[in-house]
């Protein structure tokens, strides 16, 4: 893929690509939800309150989401993304890390330097190289004067454990902390998804009759372990590419994963296929559970939980 192609795919999934602040409906019972709304909206257009000493909240380099699952953070990100007036980014955390890997870091700079507003959803403080490239990668673009807007990554059933990041993102992102307004978002899962994912595989019979209701989707069906070995052989800014064009995707013989680098790449396209909205079934083990419980209580917790989450949804 060429640099044009890897940039061109920094939009907003498929789910907020109509996302705005309008369509943001704040809890009442949650009043940091329409203030961060309303601060948001603000940083997007360029505007901030006065200030008589130090920096007005329009001079910001960035603007930090830090709220619970299932608040509204990505809506409230993409929202200041389609309402930004200007060049504009918008990815994952493992989007930019993924540009990094195929581009060089050097090089990812001077791509990236193309933008005026970088949006990073899902900021991933688990990982402590990839945190400190990215911190890197914020301090370089943000002296060239590019703003950010970021989500943290909560865990979906941490039940409040680690609910709120922004010290942790404060203290990774060195030397510009105090140029990010961070807005915290209380509030409860608005999806009402469970905490627990219960999974679900199915037969080959059930399989075979939900492909013939999907007729009228695009759908692939391929081995499960053939899918890993294919995703061991590119790399994972090409995964979206994949999963161009197919609406529904059955994965057959699915198991444990007893391959870290193989696990952590599933979660890499677990994501892409939750941004491009799949269908998913399975045969063999319910894909819910094909991360072991010693990855569940790892280094990696929270990319995993989130694999999980996103699973959930997707088959459900």
């Amino acid at each position: 893929m060429s640099t044009s192609q890897l940039l061109a795919e920094l939009v907003p999934p498929r789910e907020f690509s109509q996302a705005t602040f309008s369509t943001y409906v704040p809890h009442t019972e949650f009043p940091s939800q329409s203030q961060a709304r309303d601060k948001a909206k603000a940083f997007a257009e360029g505007k901030g309150s006065r200030k008589l000493f130090g920096r007005s909240e329009s001079e910001s380099v960035g603007i930090y989401l830090d709220g619970g699952f299932g608040v509204g953070k990505t809506h409230l990100l993409a929202s200041i993304w389609h309402t930004f007036r200007g060049k504009k980014a918008f990815g994952s955390f493992i989007s930019y890390t993924s540009l990094i890997g195929a581009l060089g870091f050097a090089e990812a700079i001077v791509a990236l330097s193309r933008f005026e507003l970088i949006c990073i959803d899902e900021f991933e403080l688990d990982d402590p190289g990839d945190t400190m490239m990215m911190s890197r990668l914020i301090n370089e673009l943000s002296a060239k004067g590019i703003k950010f807007a970021a989500t943290s990554n909560t865990p979906p059933n941490a039940l409040g454990e680690g609910r709120f990041a922004a010290a942790d993102f404060q203290r990774e992102i060195h030397g510009i902390a105090d140029k990010f307004q961070m807005l915290r978002i209380d509030g409860e899962d608005h999806r009402h998804r469970p905490i627990e994912q219960v999974g679900k595989a199915f037969s080959a019979s059930e399989m075979e009759i939900w492909l013939a209701d999907c007729q009228k989707a695009a759908t692939a069906l391929d081995e499960f372990d053939a899918v890993l070995r294919h995703l061991s052989t590119i790399h994972p800014s090409r995964y979206g590419r994949l999963l161009e064009g197919i609406e529904a995707l059955g994965l057959v013989n699915c198991h444990v994963l007893d391959n870290q680098v193989d696990a952590l790449r599933f979660v890499a396209f677990v994501d892409r296929a939750y941004e491009a909205q799949l269908k998913i079934r399975a045969t063999g083990t319910p894909l819910t559970e094909v991360f072991s419980a010693s990855y569940l209580s790892g280094g990696y917790r929270k990319k995993y939980l989130r694999a999980v989450s996103r699973l959930g949804a997707m088959t459900e």
